[in-house]
């Protein structure tokens, strides 16, 4: 046994003794620390892996590159919407070996799964500008303290809605609370352009946004999903109170039945349509809105929870190095230029993806186009990240299976809750 399997062996029963958690260990001499980042070379074309881009501003980054780097071009390749198979076809490149993928674009919460399976190189920390970006971003792309991702862009979960309606119905703020929400739905519906609108909806489909709608959920009547030691501890009070809210509201018509289909891009359609009073989605959606026919007639807020302001889920994508590439030397520089400053810019301006910069949350014309980036910093800085755990795709499948078993009606809150918490206690003992 070499000293890399001992190694990997003792941070396993340290992992499995922790629970959930996935935390930072090592050996007594501190090896992990001084581990060295794998050498860098090879230059020529390469490929990007990610999913599918509705805004055509990933193309024209790449093109950017391409125009300036034309023996070193980048080839986007454009996997499926559905985050669940993203992460599939990626786990299933890595498993073969395959160097078809260089860069990958990682759901945030994927870095440490990534890395603990030595699928993603580390990188060299010194050379990326991370002291300039928003601190809990950055811990995104880390694993046992090293960097194995770069920040690309953050996310928080947001509330549009229908400010021009809610306005003429006489509401005349944002709601910060569930109840406040429902309220103002019922005073809309009152009005003749509303008749055939609906409540709310987020993303309720079986895959990923359901664990992050849940999560939020959860979150934002006090409950937790694992506790501040990484243990599970959902099966309480207050995240019953959480899915409950979601359960009652298909119930109740607050949210439709058909949003138990929806994915961010079918509720995005929906509140662009004039469907929904009130969405949940991420702050891509609001330049994809100003386009589209409810241009000027809507508002960004904060998710509203059970008696106060709710609790986002911190998502985000982070560019991580394939282990098994070619030409990464091509690839560093590539990811240098794809999460610079410039670059987060005009993902900024053309796409409202959140940047991970701090400055651009504080420039002006950035501000003026849009009004929203104070709050959606603090939704940021405050948001509660998913659990990074060992198995992180047998725990959003658990979270994903009782949560859809709920909104469906197939099981009681207070039954998928205990389910829940029995699942996700087996993972901690694998």
């Amino acid at each position: 046994m070499n000293a890399r399997t001992t190694r990997v062996l003792q941070c396993s029963a340290v992992l499995v003794a922790a629970g959930l958690v996935l935390t930072a260990c090592g050996s007594s001499d501190d090896s992990s620390s001084s581990e060295k980042s794998p050498s860098f070379s090879g230059r020529g074309p390469i490929t990007f892996a990610a999913a599918k881009d509705s805004s055509g501003v990933v193309q024209k980054v790449i093109d950017s590159w391409n125009e300036e780097h034309p023996k070193e071009k980048v080839t986007f390749i454009q996997l499926p919407a559905d985050v669940n198979q993203q992460r599939q076809q990626m786990i299933q490149n890595a498993e073969t070996k395959s160097d078809a993928y260089t860069v990958l674009w990682l759901d945030a919460v994927w870095t440490s799964e990534f890395a603990a399976h030595q699928w993603i190189d580390q990188l060299p920390a010194a050379q990326f500008p991370l002291d300039e970006m928003l601190k809990p971003v950055v811990e995104t792309a880390k694993y046992r303290d090293n960097l194995y991702a770069v920040p690309h862009h953050s996310d928080g979960g947001v509330l549009y809605y229908r400010s021009d309606l809610l306005k003429k119905a006489g509401v005349s703020a944002a709601p910060t609370t569930w109840a406040q929400m429902q309220a103002a739905c019922a005073k809309v519906a009152k009005l003749p352009e509303a008749e055939d609108m609906d409540c709310y909806a987020g993303q309720f489909q079986k895959y990923e946004g359901l664990t992050v709608n849940f999560s939020e959920a959860v979150n934002s009547a006090g409950g937790v999903i694992t506790d501040a030691n990484g243990k599970p501890n959902v099966d309480t009070p207050e995240a019953k109170k959480g899915l409950d809210f979601l359960v009652d509201s298909f119930k109740d018509g607050t949210i439709p039945k058909e949003a138990i289909t929806y994915q961010e891009e079918e509720g995005r359609q929906a509140f662009q349509s004039g469907k929904l009073v009130f969405l949940r989605n991420w702050p891509y959606v609001y330049a994809q809105a100003e386009k589209s026919e409810v241009a000027g007639k809507f508002a960004v807020a904060p998710l509203p929870g059970l008696n106060g302001a709710g609790s986002s889920t911190l998502g985000g994508h982070n560019v991580a190095l394939s282990s098994f590439a070619k030409n990464k030397a091509t690839a560093l520089d590539f990811m240098k230029f794809f999460t610079s400053q410039d670059s987060a810019s005009t993902f900024l301006k053309d796409a409202s993806m959140a940047p991970p910069y701090d400055s651009l949350y504080g420039d002006q014309a950035m501000v003026k186009q849009y009004p929203y980036l104070a709050a959606l910093k603090e939704s940021i800085l405050n948001a509660v990240p998913r659990p990074q755990v060992v198995q992180y795709g047998d725990a959003t499948s658990a979270i994903q299976q009782e949560a859809y078993a709920a909104l469906n009606g197939d099981k009681s809150s207070a039954q998928a809750l205990k389910d829940l918490q029995s699942e996700l206690q087996k993972l901690a003992t694998k």
